[in-house]
């Protein structure tokens, strides 16, 4: 089950470490919107969790397009902006195909516009709406601060320039996240959020032919490669990444891990330094990556944020402004 905070203290504490760790960036500020859109979060929260309920799987997805989205040019909501025949975006990048969540967020956008216009960013909406996520799917709450302006700009190659690979070893995962300003512990944590969603055959493939992968458990590597062909080009079935608990946010990833149980080669990477196997050991054990994973969420939310005259508030979360 997802770990719960259930003495009062222990919350006070928590949510003022986690206020101080979100100290602002730039501009951003936790309760940003408490004048000008007062009830900008609670419809986010809203729809994500109608959202959810419907089909787990989504916010699986919206986690992800905050990481998509920040690792990119920054937190800007340039993920959101829909490939054009003459304009590509990075929605186009083979990286971003399987993406999820953009509906949410169009709709999440379109009635926060109802009551507030020209107001809320798409970028802040994509960082509220994986943290809605991670409440509703792992019981785990934290504060965003806020304040991102939208970007102007969305391109099909920046993806692949940025973003960590599946089939990244860990010295290649280690040097992308840095990139970024996050470390390996950050690294470790967030790749806790494997602990949900999917992943297509495709992306693991290369750990069941033409022989299979020693790290795997025998008995999990015969369980995918009767679901995975050799070829993937006309099927390409999909799996849940955590067979454990797979709508549940939770550190049965980390166990996964120790039990040679994980799909990509980027999570059995984790076991090949002392360092980040130290981590993935205390992580298994419970208590302390909640809340982890909550600041780290927090510091990838600040990548790279654009205020001021740098970017504008989108009206569409899909096109630029005109």
């Amino acid at each position: 089950m997802p770990t719960k905070m259930r003495n009062p203290s222990f919350n006070l504490a928590f949510l003022l470490g986690l206020l101080m760790v979100a100290a602002p960036s730039a501009q951003l500020q936790v309760g940003f919107y408490k004048t000008t859109c007062p009830t900008a979060e609670s419809i986010v929260q809203s729809v994500v969790f109608q959202a959810i309920a419907s089909n787990p799987g989504i916010g699986a997805g919206l986690v992800r397009l905050l990481f998509h989205d920040c690792f990119v040019r920054g937190c800007d909501g340039s993920v959101l902006i829909a490939s054009t025949a003459s304009q590509p975006s990075e929605q186009a990048s083979v990286i971003n195909l399987s993406l999820r969540g953009f509906n949410v967020i169009d709709q999440a956008k379109a009635q926060i516009e109802a009551v507030c216009p020209g107001i809320v960013s798409c970028a802040d909406i994509v960082a509220f709406a994986a943290r809605d996520s991670a409440l509703k799917l792992g019981e785990i709450n934290y504060p965003v601060a806020a304040g991102r302006l939208d970007g102007l700009e969305s391109n099909e190659a920046d993806p692949l320039n940025n973003l960590p690979q599946f089939s990244f070893t860990l010295a290649q995962l280690e040097s992308t996240f840095s990139a970024k300003g996050l470390s390996v512990e950050d690294m470790v944590i967030l790749s806790g959020a494997h602990s949900i969603g999917i992943a297509h055959c495709s992306s693991f493939t290369n750990r069941l032919y033409p022989t299979v992968d020693p790290t795997l458990d025998p008995t999990f590597a015969s369980t995918l490669l009767s679901l995975c062909p050799n070829d993937t080009s006309t099927n390409n079935p999909t799996t849940s990444l955590d067979y454990q608990t797979p709508n549940i946010l939770d550190n049965k990833y980390y166990k996964d891990i120790l039990n040679s149980k994980v799909l990509l080669t980027s999570d059995e990477d984790l076991t090949n330094s002392t360092s980040t196997l130290s981590w993935v050991k205390i992580f298994s054990q419970g208590g302390s990556w909640a809340p982890q994973f909550a600041a780290s969420m927090q510091k990838m939310g600040q990548i790279g944020v654009l205020t001021g005259t740098e970017g504008n508030i989108r009206l569409n979360c899909s096109v630029f402004n005109s």
